[in-house]
């Protein structure tokens, strides 16, 4: 179990980030959506139909789970799933944008996509450099 090439690493990487992001989120989800743009109110604030912290814990476990995983298959060198990530990430790069163009996401939620879209290119690319 080690990570082999480029492609690997920006597995990895990706792995790692997600994985500290979700951690954070499961224990101060006020902390991530401050990080990515959104208003932050006191819980003793909240209306009782107000969701926004149940959401933000299960999208940081999601994000827990989803880092574990790239970790995982960085560390068995799981070529398929690299590969598998790539239109993926680039889908969610095309969605989380229009979230931000549509005034769904504050502005500064952008970085979100941007990340998802880098991670895709760089991955993409090592992928195509390590098949010549």
């Amino acid at each position: 179990m080690k990570i082999r090439d480029a492609s690997g690493w920006t597995i990895f990487i990706f792995g790692v980030l997600a994985f500290l992001l979700g951690l954070l989120g499961l224990i101060r989800p006020e902390t991530l959506l401050a990080i990515l743009g959104f208003e932050v109110a006191e819980r003793s604030a909240r209306a009782s139909s107000d969701y926004t912290i149940v959401f933000m814990t299960a999208s940081s476990m999601a994000s827990f789970n989803m880092g574990v995983y790239y970790i995982l298959a960085a560390l068995n060198n799981l070529k398929a799933f690299y590969r598998w990530t790539v239109p993926f990430r680039g889908l969610t790069f095309l969605v989380f944008t229009a979230a931000v163009l549509f005034g769904v996401a504050p502005l500064k939620f952008i970085g979100v996509p941007l990340w998802e879209l880098t991670g895709a290119i760089a991955t993409g690319i090592a992928l195509a450099r390590e098949k010549k």
